[in-house]
């Protein structure tokens, strides 16, 4: 008897702690008595802004907080690309950069740094060939992002009917796929640039080569690491397979009739 009273006591001080802690929130006015707002999700410890909660939570903190979730989901997409799509998909956002904000940013990093490789490259390495070929997908680069993500959907959509995945999933894998391409792109760049200084020119070439095999082989590591669990070993080798047979003459259709337009 005396400890069910005593359970009582403790559960009424809780409640009575709770109502004593609950607070108004200063951006939409609800009740609030956690950390952050239930209905707008600003945080509750909102003060008055001084000088050093200025440089500590809003200059220093937003800088660490984008740059940190940032860096996380580039390393997540170009170490664990085929388990990140799926997290997304499973509802496990909060984690990740937007993949379509992501997509354009790489793009933008993609551009600038081909614009100081071509800035800072030697004349005799910049032929003839290699300037129609940049010329030809700086025009019709948005194009061809765009085109290569619902390409990789449907055609996934066609082969991996086990996974029950709809169309709109499949985009989400397929963007994983492009973003771990435009990483690996941007580090090929990067590596090239290194690589215009004679002493490491023979090492960087190497490994802007292996980078550039990576780029090629990063869809199929993304879909092999995201459907390995509902596959066996030959049913994704073969699914892989066609995947890229059937990328392989879309791509080769769309560059004909660009070329064409071009």
């Amino acid at each position: 008897m005396f400890f069910l009273i005593f359970v009582k006591n403790e559960e009424l001080a809780e409640c009575f702690e709770m109502t004593m802690n609950k607070k108004s929130c200063l951006n939409c006015g609800h009740s609030i008595s956690d950390e952050f707002c239930a209905h707008c999700g600003q945080k509750s410890d909102t003060a008055r802004i001084t000088l050093h909660s200025l440089i500590k939570n809003d200059i220093l903190g937003s800088i660490w907080h984008v740059e940190a979730k940032f860096l996380h989901t580039l390393k997540n997409i170009l170490f664990r690309s085929g388990k990140t799509g799926m997290d997304y998909i499973a509802g496990k956002r909060i984690r990740y950069n937007n993949f379509i904000s992501l997509l354009l940013i790489l793009f933008g990093f993609n551009v600038l740094s081909y614009h100081y490789y071509e800035k800072f490259a030697p004349a005799q390495t910049l032929t003839d060939d290699v300037v129609y070929v940049k010329d030809f997908f700086s025009k019709y680069s948005k194009v061809i992002l765009f085109v290569i993500i619902p390409m990789l959907a449907i055609n996934a959509y066609s082969l991996f009917r086990r996974i029950k995945l709809n169309i709109a999933e499949h985009f989400i894998i397929g963007t994983v796929s492009l973003l771990g391409i435009l990483i690996l792109f941007l580090l090929s760049d990067i590596v090239s640039l290194i690589g215009l200084w004679k002493p490491v020119e023979k090492i960087f070439n190497i490994i802007d080569k292996i980078i550039f095999g990576l780029s090629i082989l990063f869809p199929a590591i993304t879909y092999w690491t995201a459907f390995k669990n509902s596959y066996s070993k030959p049913g994704l080798l073969w699914r892989v397979s066609v995947l890229y047979v059937l990328m392989g003459i879309e791509t080769l259709i769309i560059i004909a009739v660009l070329y064409e337009i071009f």
